[in-house]
């Protein structure tokens, strides 16, 4: 395949990552299809023609519908909120074409079901946005717990947290609404719970409690509005292996931005990440000798793979847009039927069907085994 066509539905913030990424493919990796943006599709025509023309798009609708019925596209970008994701990725999949469809999957489980039985009916590549698991120093973690650096990892903490709900002024917004999802634990849990899944394999068992601390927030016409959702959510669980851990995500934390720690504990040492500095981790390690030990840094290098393909020197660090790149490449590997890291539908269930056991011991106050409730 010498050219894909790409089609993109959303041009918000991630639409816009989407299409900086479908742009940057080919000459920060220097091989595979020419990417040809194709159709852009927004809320109405007026919307979708000026960012067409920003953005590059050969052509502009305001129907979703017409853009995924184009046979010139053969991929679509779904960066759409939550709810719409299941109508427009089943089409597209039913279309026959390929789906790159930012995360969660969808706020009702049967719908992430759908999506996936559609995914696997149609023979088409559909792949989530979880663009966390393609960072290098994450990366190079996953190889050194692969080496037993650490030892046998025994605890595992995470945390997620950002400020964008942090005050009582901030305007209701369809975020916080009961079709958007739980809150935190859909909004944001699943992108450390993508991390977590893709080091050390499923959750097996849960406890939470969720909170918001605004029950109220106001509007644009001046009316409070009731939060239908949760802002906070502290989780227990236990993975199918058998490690035990904790999650916290937060969306009400005043001073955090974009923080995604992780913090691993093995027999012989420790990991520690924290997204606010992505481009670096944390390594303690017993075998040193015991007068020289204490966490070392290790700043992201050529050697960690793929950061060579954008700089060629250690501790220049790459950025949010350039992981969404190498997912991007890591798409197109998986649609010539090459190895991939991704997260695909079928995966991106196991992630939905954690989070919606979260929710599940919330409302029962109780464990709750995943895939049981």
């Amino acid at each position: 395949m010498e050219h894909i066509g790409v089609g993109l539905i959303g041009t918000g913030y991630m639409g816009k990552c989407h299409a900086l990424a479908w742009t940057n493919v080919l000459p920060v990796f220097g091989e595979g299809p020419l990417p040809r943006l194709v159709h852009l599709a927004e809320a109405n025509a007026d919307l979708a023609g000026a960012r067409a023309k920003a953005l590059g798009f050969e052509k502009a609708t305001g129907d979703w519908r017409e853009l995924i019925a184009d046979p010139d596209v053969d991929v679509v970008s779904i960066t759409t909120p939550n709810a719409f994701h299941p109508e427009m990725a089943v089409a597209a999949l039913e279309a026959g074409k390929h789906v790159w469809c930012e995360k969660p999957m969808a706020p009702a489980f049967a719908d992430a079901e759908a999506m996936a039985k559609s995914a696997k009916t149609s023979g088409r590549v559909a792949v989530l946005g979880y663009n966390y698991i393609q960072n290098p120093i994450i990366r190079h973690i996953e190889s050194l717990l692969t080496l037993g650096a650490i030892g046998t990892v025994y605890h595992i903490r995470l945390e997620m947290d950002e400020d964008f709900m942090a005050s009582a002024k901030t305007p209701f917004s369809w975020k916080n609404e009961a079709a958007a999802g739980y809150g935190a634990l859909d909004d944001f849990a699943v992108h450390p719970l993508s991390l977590l899944m893709t080091l050390f394999g499923p959750v097996g068992r849960v406890f939470t409690h969720m909170s918001k601390p605004y029950p109220n927030r106001p509007t644009y016409d001046g009316v409070p509005r009731e939060v239908e959702n949760f802002d906070i959510a502290s989780v227990l669980f236990e993975l199918a292996s058998g490690i035990s851990g904790t999650l916290a995500v937060s969306r009400a934390s005043w001073g955090r931005k974009g923080r995604i720690a992780i913090q691993i504990f093995g027999s012989l040492g420790s990991i520690l990440f924290d997204q606010e500095r992505m481009n670096e981790a944390q390594l303690y390690t017993t075998t040193d000798e015991s007068a020289n030990q204490g966490f070392r840094t290790i700043l992201a290098a050529p050697q960690h793979a793929p950061y060579d393909r954008f700089i060629p020197a250690p501790g220049h660090g790459l950025g949010f847009n350039d992981l969404k790149t190498i997912e991007c490449r890591e798409l197109l590997n998986a649609i010539a039927g090459a190895p991939a890291r991704v997260i695909d539908f079928e995966r991106g269930l196991e992630i939905e069907r954690a989070v919606h056991a979260m929710a599940a011991s919330h409302e029962q106050q109780k464990w709750i085994e995943v895939g049981t409730q």
